[in-house]
């Protein structure tokens, strides 16, 4: 099951090309982004409902999505990180795909999922420092991308 979720995942990066269509696009990007979040809600080996509950809040509010549509986002992207032996995996359709600013947003988004349980854990710290580099943010935009979520947290 784990091969075919990557082989799916996979399939749906390759597809990623100029013929792609502007949905299945998305959904990949989506689906990248949120598992990431999951990710960080993994960071600390100590997953609560709290950090669930801003990956949710992340998800919906970002790709403007319904409350089943992120639920069901999430569910594929747990899955995903589950299956996935690499951030390269979501970093890579990030990077060809998502504009400064959606990248800016993503760190934003990860900082608030950290900040979620009033911790931040050092194993959170380094996995938001690794995203920003792979998907290449600027040092000063991460450091205004997590007083931004801090502010928010409060």
């Amino acid at each position: 099951m784990i091969q075919s979720l990557r082989n799916y995942f996979n399939m749906q990066v390759s597809r990623l090309g100029p013929r792609s269509s502007p949905v299945e696009a998305a959904h990949t990007l989506r689906l990248a982004a949120a598992a990431l979040l999951v990710e960080m809600t993994r960071a600390d080996f100590n997953i609560d409902e709290v950090e669930r509950a801003a990956v949710l809040n992340a998800l919906e509010s970002a790709f403007e999505l319904d409350a089943e549509e992120t639920r069901t986002l999430l569910e594929m992207a747990e899955q995903q990180a589950d299956a996935s032996t690499s951030l390269h995996d979501f970093t890579q359709v990030i990077n060809e795909r998502f504009s400064p600013e959606k990248k800016l947003q993503l760190i934003e988004l990860l900082w608030r999922v950290a900040y979620a349980d009033g911790v931040i854990d050092k194993y959170e710290d380094h996995l938001v420092r690794k995203v920003a580099a792979l998907i290449y943010v600027p040092h000063g935009d991460f450091i205004r991308a997590k007083h931004a979520a801090e502010t928010h947290s409060r």
